[in-house]
């Protein structure tokens, strides 16, 4: 594995004076922009530099804390989650070294939109060659959903909340979004000061949609996912009532839940040893299909990143959200409140209610009936689901059986003579389907029409997905018409 020199800095806990580190710490009170991407840097630090990244690292078994004189710099003891308050990059840039986080030379935080959520992610200003480690998070720095359930012990009564409303499996996100509410209560004397208050507090996710937008501008797919977002964070809010280390302001607080909610559910991946975790700084890292990097925890419960191929200078830096599944933009938009223009193809929007176990065997599933965004093609799933539905309502017993036989033995030559002989009857129910669905999304964006934007902010944002949508759907009906 090709190396190259880290920076980083570890700051002794306790030991020492914060003057011994920072002297009058810079915090800016806006991110600035420059030509829409700006960089930021810490400038005159100490920086240890190491030929191996796993050489003899060291790090104190105490708590990261705030050195004194950057909690000192920050007037505002307590997180603001207004959705216009300001992102803290600077100094959160500052607290990360200090705690021993490294990264590769050339590791820049940029903004990358103007967007309301004023997006920032990762570049670098250095080539980098394939196997780089670019980034190092230690275990203490981590924040993690086991460690949280071990700090406030089991919550039986939420939990068993969790177990009546069929959501058991969301459990141990829920702990660690109890984790992000006791370090906002805690404001600036928590460890994670700097690291939360530079966080977005606008989101898009589907949670943070409104109940129109769900039910009224979104097709049915995105928009039945937005809705489970929605549904979820009510039941982390509801089980909040069962948890009385919180203060009561806190737990009926809706506004600081969803903002909690919303960053536990954007920036937490399992750790491949059974626990949600987040590691600040990893969680810049922005989402592409073609991803730069790949991340991954140790059994110490440390976070590494290294590069996937040879990046040159000014390139993102970027992850897979869905590891490395790029075929359904849709729960990408309603989880994250993104559009992955990235993907290279989206789900058909076929609908089936209860689908039986053969016509899954055939094909139907999001993620492999696909329609291609820049070709217009349709994946070989699309063609044999209709087809199976189209013996199926006309009760062609014979050729229905005779059809799934064919495809589960792999029997493409039998397969595809079914095909042909009904060709045109899965043609005609393919473009009835398109040209029906390019009528949906217009009235649907039509519903959008005059709304107030104040009341419904992600508006915007939905008529994007909307038209997005619709230019693959036009590009497929294109070639179904030629």
């Amino acid at each position: 594995m090709m190396m190259m020199m880290l920076r980083g800095c570890l700051l002794l806990f306790w030991g020492c004076g914060a003057s011994a580190f920072l002297s009058e710490p810079s915090v800016s009170p806006r991110i600035p922009t420059l030509d829409h991407k700006t960089a930021f840097s810490i400038s005159n630090q100490p920086w240890r530099r190491r030929d191996n990244l796993n050489d003899d690292i060291r790090f104190s078994n105490q708590k990261c804390h705030v050195p004194t004189a950057l909690a000192m710099s920050v007037s505002t003891p307590i997180i603001a989650v207004d959705e216009n308050a300001n992102r803290e990059i600077g100094s959160f840039e500052e607290w990360a070294v200090a705690c021993g986080v490294q990264v590769a030379d050339g590791f820049q935080l940029m903004v990358t939109s103007q967007d309301p959520s004023l997006d920032v992610g990762v570049y670098t200003s250095m080539d980098l060659p394939k196997d780089t480690p670019v980034l190092f998070v230690p275990n203490e720095v981590t924040l993690s959903a086991n460690r949280a359930k071990e700090e406030f012990g089991t919550i039986t009564d939420a939990e068993d909340l969790f177990v009546q409303l069929n959501a058991y499996d969301q459990v141990q996100r829920f702990y660690l979004f109890l984790k992000i509410l006791k370090e906002y209560e805690l404001g600036d004397q928590s460890p994670w000061y700097p690291w939360l208050n530079s966080l977005p507090r606008y989101f898009s996710t589907g949670a943070s949609m409104t109940h129109y937008c769900c039910t009224e501008c979104l097709p049915p797919l995105v928009g039945s996912l937005a809705l489970k977002e929605k549904t979820r964070f009510k039941q982390f809010f509801k089980a909040l009532d069962f948890c009385y280390f919180l203060s009561p302001e806190t737990r009926g607080n809706k506004e600081i839940a969803k903002w909690a909610y919303n960053v536990c559910l954007t920036r937490s991946f399992q750790d491949g040893h059974g626990d949600y975790k987040v590691a600040p700084m990893a969680d810049m890292f922005n989402h592409d299909s073609t991803y730069e990097i790949q991340g991954r925890y140790d059994d110490d419960g440390n976070f590494y990143a290294t590069t996937l191929y040879d990046v040159p200078a000014g390139t993102p830096l970027r992850m897979s959200y869905t590891a490395g599944d790029n075929s359904n933009p849709s729960f990408l938009f309603a989880r994250y409140g993104f559009l992955d223009h990235s993907s290279p193809a989206t789900f058909c929007k076929i609908l089936v209610p209860n689908p039986s176990p053969q016509l899954i065997e055939m094909g139907y599933n999001p993620s492999r009936m696909l329609f291609y965004k820049e070709t217009g093609d349709v994946s070989q799933e699309v063609w044999d689901v209709l087809l199976y539905q189209i013996l199926e309502a006309s009760n062609n017993v014979q050729q229905l059986q005779a059809l799934y036989q064919a495809h589960v033995s792999g029997d493409e030559q039998t397969k595809q003579a079914i095909h042909d002989e009904h060709y045109g009857e899965t043609l005609t129910a393919l473009r009835n389907h398109v040209d029906g669905f390019l009528m949906q999304l217009d009235e649907l964006s039509a519903k959008a029409q005059g709304r107030d934007l104040n009341v419904h902010p992600r508006l915007p944002l939905i008529l994007q997905h909307n038209q997005f949508v619709r230019e693959t759907f036009l590009r497929v009906q294109a070639n179904l018409n030629q």
